[in-house]
């Protein structure tokens, strides 16, 4: 493997706490929350990792609503269908559970669509916090059901329930 290829890991933060970025020159595969607050930067990393940092300072003051670098994420077809399906939600919008399998065309998949977004590694980029409960409530988020709220009141400007 060439060090052009070698994943690597920067850190940045966010009104919502540290963000770890992991991957390559290429693409980027995960994005999550972390709770150490005094994690290192790393600069010499492939400058993508630093274009994905910038584009979500800039979603988080409000200038981007749409990421525009590769990702790759490792998944089954099924699961690639399902976190395509979520970079199609508008920003500022959401969708429940049910809808989302219907989208996907198996609205009997609803506990596997819930499964998979669950599994969803892109934080913030393949928004899964986006989808709620059919009756409107908050359901699981990896990185705690407050992101999840502090993310949708970001978007929409103001608070949902």
């Amino acid at each position: 493997m060439t060090t052009e290829a070698a994943e690597q890991l920067i850190y940045t933060q966010s009104p919502v706490g540290m963000i770890a970025i992991y991957g390559t020159a290429e693409y980027i595969r995960a994005v999550s929350f972390i709770d150490d607050e005094k994690a290192p930067s790393t600069p010499e990393a492939a400058p993508l990792l630093h274009t994905c940092a910038l584009q979500l300072q800039e979603y988080f003051d409000k200038k981007r609503t749409v990421f525009d670098f590769p990702i790759a994420q490792p998944g089954t077809p099924f699961q690639q269908t399902v976190w395509h399906h979520l970079t199609t939600i508008p920003y500022g919008e959401t969708i429940t559970y049910l809808a989302l399998a219907k989208r996907i065309g198996n609205p009997k998949s609803i506990r596997a669509v819930g499964t998979t977004n669950g599994r969803n590694q892109l934080a913030v980029i393949v928004p899964c916090h986006r989808v709620i409960g059919s009756n409107g409530a908050l359901t699981g988020y990896a990185g705690g059901l407050w992101r999840k709220q502090w993310l949708l009141d970001h978007e929409k400007g103001g608070l949902l329930f």
